[in-house]
């Protein structure tokens, strides 16, 4: 029998309102509570597959959230974005 195999996402999230994933921001509406923008994200995220399994709290009322979902048999992890360069090209 083959063990489940899962990948993972961490999304940070601040007091603010914003939620940043590898670069991707998600940010709270003009007027949205920020519970309905806590539910809108984690609907979003839930939609895709992912299950919230951890929190990680950082200073200042932020967090670390992390998310897995299982992998079909075969499908690789999505891989992590690479880090945009701030360097000019030479």
């Amino acid at each position: 029998m083959d063990k489940q195999r899962y990948e993972y996402k961490v999304a940070y999230v601040d007091f603010r309102g914003r939620v940043s994933v590898e670069g991707d921001e998600t940010l709270i509406n003009d007027g949205e509570r920020m519970t309905a923008f806590g539910r809108r994200y984690l609907n979003a995220l839930g939609t895709e597959g992912w299950e919230l399994v951890g929190l990680q709290m950082q200073p200042m009322g932020a967090a670390f959230h992390i998310f897995k979902r299982p992998l079909a048999e075969g499908q690789k992890p999505e891989p992590a974005k690479p880090v945009k360069s701030t360097q000019p090209e030479v």
